[in-house]
């Protein structure tokens, strides 16, 4: 080579591309603008409201009750861990007494739920990655846990089910026989769900060592949830900050540990969910057989009109920390309601890991995140 060429740099010109708001892979409707050197990622600027649905306003407009269909539709992948969210928040307000029989009801609700949304979360993601076979098994197994959602409220997506002070139904006669059949057949297909990605090499090549998440990052931008836990930081709300009969069960929290990579890359956040899946499951068993005989209807108010005052509550949903911040003013409606979404949280992550990162990663790394939209525009 001549001399004159030996410190030429060769220099490609940046283009800027809209992944979204239509995109397959933006789990929502969400436009990422792209700014791209060939292949490698420079910059990502995510681009929200697309489906704003002012869920906050309106909530000053509705009695306390009749909020509970609202939040339903934040994370529509989640509404009762939504509902129990809001339901105790109102329920500080008012310092209500709830029977122990709600509760045991309300926490095997909700892990059936957390289970559900994290079928979603790990069947989309393996689908995100080019495999389509573990996804339709996640929703096989998913369908299971609907059916029995359906059985006891008669609503397979968005429920009303937790109500201020209890529960809209009481669960059916078959309910308890059909959790157990559930839980010894979901066992095992954790493991076939492990054989069949988590541990398939393309899968971890694809994954490992991609998106890391620093823990000092992830705490400083209050990130929560698999995200969080991913980074090694062994948080849950359920353990750290009990509520609800949280403090009775016996449960582990699932960390990243680096196993295939580096501690928290995208395979660390997708392998907290699917060890997640198994301590609901833990849960859940230890629940199913001491429900407590009572009334779950008998401790709901005939009006409900908390006193002037002001109150946050917060709950471990399956995308991280939910939390709500209700005033009163005292009458039948909330004079203000503001929803604290981790899905937010964490969109807002997607600059900081990406830069560097190609173009097929990105996909990767907004994947492990499990974000909805719903929950971010409110």
């Amino acid at each position: 080579m001549k001399k004159e060429f030996e410190n030429i740099e060769l220099k490609t010109e940046e283009i800027v591309i809209n992944m979204g708001p239509q995109h397959p892979s933006t789990h929502g409707v969400l436009r990422l603008v792209v700014t791209l050197n060939g292949e490698v990622v420079v910059n990502v600027k995510p681009y929200i409201g697309y489906l704003h649905r002012c869920f906050e306003k309106h909530a000053e407009a509705m009695t306390y009750p009749q909020v509970i269909p609202y939040v339903d539709r934040l994370d529509y992948l989640n509404a009762m861990n939504n509902e129990l969210a809001y339901v105790l928040a109102v329920e500080k307000l008012l310092g209500l007494e709830i029977p122990e029989r709600v509760e045991y009801i309300r926490v095997i609700m909700c892990e059936l739920q957390r289970i559900a949304s994290h079928l979603v979360a790990v069947g989309t993601y393996g689908n995100d990655i080019g495999a389509m076979t573990p996804f339709l098994y996640c929703f096989i197994d998913r369908e299971m846990i609907l059916d029995l959602f359906e059985m006891t409220c008669g609503a397979r997506l968005l429920y009303n089910y937790i109500w201020i002070g209890g529960l809209s139904h009481d669960i059916p006669k078959e309910f308890q026989p059909k959790v157990k059949k559930f839980i010894k057949y979901f066992r095992p297909r954790i493991k076939m769900l492990n054989d069949l990605l988590s541990y398939n090499k393309i899968f971890i090549e694809r994954t490992a060592n991609v998106g890391v998440l620093p823990a000092d990052v992830a705490i400083n931008a209050g990130a929560s949830g698999p995200t969080l836990r991913g980074s090694g930081v062994k948080w849950d709300l359920r353990k750290n900050d009990p509520y609800s009969i949280y403090h009775k069960f016996d449960f582990d929290i699932p960390v990243g540990k680096g196993e295939v990579g580096t501690v928290g890359d995208c395979w660390d956040r997708y392998m907290v969910r699917i060890r997640e899946m198994e301590e609901s499951l833990k849960i859940i068993e230890q629940a199913i057989d001491n429900i407590p005989e009572g009334d779950v209807q008998s401790a709901i108010p005939k009006k409900i009109k908390p006193p002037v005052g002001e109150v946050y509550f917060r709950s471990e949903v399956p995308k991280g920390e939910l939390g709500f911040y209700i005033v009163s003013d005292g009458t039948p409606n909330p004079y203000r309601v503001k929803a604290r979404s981790p899905s937010f949280v964490h969109v807002s992550l997607m600059n900081q890991i990406s830069q560097g990162a190609m173009i097929a990663d990105l996909i990767a790394i907004l994947g492990s995140f499990d974000i909805v939209l719903g929950e971010i525009d409110r």
